[in-house]
């Protein structure tokens, strides 16, 4: 058993060596086989390589011949256009030789004439002061004192000249300010569209429902009358107009409540001093509301949102308030339109010149006594109530109570003259009517030397007639001015007034 063992072993021993052997044989002779094959792949590479290398010569000194073709092809068009442009130069040297020969023998031409010429000119001199000295001797005077008087002669004609070239420019700026001034307000007022004025009423007319109601406002020995009266600050009228009383007052606030007051009393049927007292009482408080919301109103109407209630206020007291039958509030309303349209016209704060000319006319509902202009006190009011002192000075300025010194505060003059002058926009009676004529034809007359005096177009114009005999020119520029000043003083009127002036000769002769 022990020998089949190692018979075994010994064969598997001889099993594995030759398996090892054969594998050997195997890999060597494999391994030659790649060698060769690898050299032979070298050698092909190698090949290759030099057919590549004469290739790429060939291809370079191709190249290299094409560039040294093109290069002297290059050199040679390079030669020809030096060899063109050396030429040129040549012919332009040539010709500058030529032309500075010709120069040379016109400047000699020339000093010949300088020559001519100073020696014709130092005969001229002497000719000349030959002349002056014969001058002097005729006329008696020296060269200076001619000069002298030639020069202030001359002097006078420039100054004449040039005083009439200042007017005509100064004219022409006039009239082109005139007509751009008068196009921006005619636009204006073409945006503008405002109600006509009416007169206002200076009595309220009172319904009552019998003849019996008379008596019983006029009550015991007129206790009620009386108390009304002094309450509201109104005059009650009564008497034969069947069912009806007047309340008449100038004031329209006063009369206002006391009609308002008059009507709760006759609807409620009890009337005694202490129930008239509660009645004016709560109708003032319901005017002032009716004053606020209306100021309020327009306030926001025109855009101011945030204005404080003391503004609002101010305003609103204006809603009663008439000027020449010219609804106040309403008036301030149109200025602002107007102030905004101009003020984007020219370029102006619109804002300032909007806010200014809505407030420009607070100080007419003040309900204290004062010495002072509504322009004044309301720009007080203005500042008090917090407004910039812009829109307070443009306040204070619109009636001339101060000196305008912004663009903002002249627009609001502007808006507000604007404003009252349109067609439309005030109403006067008769009589005032006639009287302003009168008083601006009476102010004419009153200079010496006027002879006739007429005031048209409503009272926008004035012509006056001198006496050509005792006023001259500069006299009569004088006296239109003196009218046109006196007329600001004393006379209160919206917009401008024209003072023409005519002073003429007259000649008449009579054949016979």
């Amino acid at each position: 058993m022990t020998i089949i063992i190692l018979v075994g072993l010994l064969c598997l021993l001889f099993g594995c060596l030759l398996g090892f052997l054969v594998r050997y044989a195997y890999g060597k002779t494999r391994l030659t086989s790649i060698e060769q094959k690898a050299t032979r792949i070298e050698k092909e590479a190698i090949h290759e390589a030099e057919k590549e290398k004469d290739r790429i010569i060939l291809k370079a000194r191709e190249d290299i011949a094409n560039m040294k073709f093109d290069l002297d092809k290059e050199v040679r068009s390079t030669r020809s256009e030096l060899q063109v442009t050396e030429r040129r130069l040549q012919s332009k040297e040539e010709n500058l030789e030529r032309k500075q020969a010709d120069l040379e023998i016109y400047k000699q031409s020339l000093s010949d004439k300088e020559i001519g010429l100073n020696a014709r000119e130092s005969e001229l001199n002497e000719a000349k002061t030959q002349i002056e000295k014969e001058k002097e001797r005729i006329i008696g005077m020296t060269k200076d004192q001619v000069k002298s008087e030639m020069v202030a002669s001359l002097e006078d004609v420039a100054r004449q000249d040039a005083y009439a070239y200042v007017k005509k420019i100064e004219m022409e700026a006039h009239q082109e300010a005139e007509k751009k001034a008068r196009h921006i307000v005619i636009e204006t007022m073409q945006r503008l569209a405002s109600e006509v004025a009416s007169v206002p009423p200076v009595v309220s007319t009172v319904s009552i429902p019998s003849e019996e109601m008379k008596g019983r406002i006029i009550g015991k020995e007129g206790r009620n009358i009386r108390s009304l009266e002094v309450l509201t600050g109104v005059d009650i009228v009564i008497d034969d107009t069947p069912d009806a009383v007047v309340v008449s007052c100038f004031d329209p606030i006063r009369r206002e409540i006391a009609k308002r007051a008059l009507e709760v009393l006759v609807s409620d049927g009890r009337i005694h001093p202490t129930r008239i007292e509660e009645v004016v009482n709560k109708v003032t408080r319901e005017i002032r509301r009716i004053q606020y919301e209306e100021g309020e109103k327009i306030a926001m109407e025109l855009g101011f949102n945030s204005m404080s209630q003391g503004l609002i206020r101010a305003l609103g007291r204006l809603y009663f308030r008439y000027s020449y039958s010219q609804n106040v509030l309403y008036h301030s309303r149109e200025c602002a339109y107007i102030a905004a349209m101009i003020a984007h016209e020219v370029g102006a704060d619109a804002e300032v010149a909007k806010r200014a000319a809505l407030l420009h006319d607070i100080g007419k509902g003040a309900q204290i006594a004062t010495e002072e202009g509504h322009a004044v006190y309301g720009a007080k009011l203005a500042r008090d109530l917090g407004e910039s002192e812009e829109v307070v000075h443009a306040i204070a300025s619109h009636h001339d109570d101060e000196t305008p010194h912004s663009i903002e505060a002249l627009i609001v003059k502007i808006a507000d003259s604007i404003s009252a002058s349109r067609p439309g926009a005030r109403s006067d009676t008769v009589d005032n009517y006639t009287k302003r004529l009168e008083n601006l034809e009476s102010i004419a007359l009153s200079f010496e030397g006027v002879e006739k005096a007429y005031a048209i177009q409503a009272g926008r114009e004035v012509r006056v007639i001198v006496n050509n005999a005792k006023i001259s020119d500069d006299k009569a520029h004088e006296i239109a001015k003196k009218i046109a000043d006196r007329i600001k003083a004393e006379c209160k009127f919206p917009g401008k007034i024209r003072i023409t002036l005519t002073r003429e000769s007259r000649f008449v002769e009579y054949a016979s």
